[in-house]
């Protein structure tokens, strides 16, 4: 058997992506950012950036996610931390042509948290917003108002829709819609999020029924809320069911 040469094998640099998901506005919203440097100057990308030499993709992620939103990433491990963005890694890009510039594979990565504040450019992002998914997937491209639009840098367009419909499909049977809420919620505010990511409208009674039918799923917290006008609204955490059962199908539209 031959030894191993590294050298035999082209080198290439492996990145990490982020589909930043929130909901701002009743509307579904994803993080992007204006690039200031080549390749696709001036183009709207997702944030992301290469992987260390002594970072795992995990870690890169995390890393990735504090220097563009602050958010520190939920750690199951830490009984300390009150409260962290979902980050789970989506998928693997590897085209050879998806960056001019090298090689580069990008593992893809989806964060979701509730309504965020306005972004901070970081890296070499020249500016980042908040844009709704819808706005930046249009078939014409994105842009803000008074610029050309054009389609998201490097191959972005696809990862985000990938992000996006895990998201929608997730929802359907886990626990995953409360990643967009605060920590205590109401059905109300929880319903308003499933409108959000699934663009649609639902029944109030009969999505109230369904996210209490399942026991262990969501958990009184004890205490009411006005925030959203009218009668006290009772509120809720997420319990320790992380499957809906029946499962909560995304309406046909």
């Amino acid at each position: 058997m031959s030894p191993y040469d590294p050298s035999a094998f082209p080198p290439f640099a492996v990145t990490v992506d982020l589909v930043v998901l929130t909901v701002r506005r009743h509307a579904l919203c994803a993080l992007a950012v204006r690039r200031g440097e080549p390749p696709f100057q001036g183009r709207w990308a997702l944030p992301g950036g290469f992987v260390r030499d002594d970072e795992d993709l995990s870690s890169a992620a995390a890393r990735e996610l504090i220097e563009e939103t602050g958010l520190c990433a939920h750690d199951p491990a830490d009984p300390d931390q009150v409260y962290g963005a979902h980050l789970e890694q989506l998928a693997t890009y590897g085209d050879p042509k998806r960056d001019p510039r090298m090689r580069v594979v990008s593992v893809a990565h989806l964060a979701l948290a509730p309504d965020l504040p306005a972004p901070r450019a970081g890296g070499d992002a020249h500016s980042a917003r908040w844009a709704p998914v819808e706005a930046l997937l249009n078939q014409s491209g994105y842009g803000r108002e008074g610029e050309q639009a054009a389609p998201l840098a490097f191959d972005h367009a696809q990862i985000l829709a990938d992000g996006v419909e895990r998201a929608r499909s997730k929802i359907e049977y886990s626990s995953l819609a409360t990643a967009f809420c605060p920590p205590e919620f109401t059905v109300g505010e929880l319903r308003r999020v499933y409108e959000a990511v699934w663009a649609v409208a639902l029944d109030p009674r009969n999505f109230h029924r369904k996210v209490t039918g399942t026991p262990g799923f969501l958990v009184p917290t004890g205490g009411t809320t006005t925030r959203q006008g009218g009668r006290p609204a009772q509120l809720f955490r997420a319990g320790g069911a992380t499957l809906l059962n029946p499962p909560m199908l995304r309406p046909e539209v």
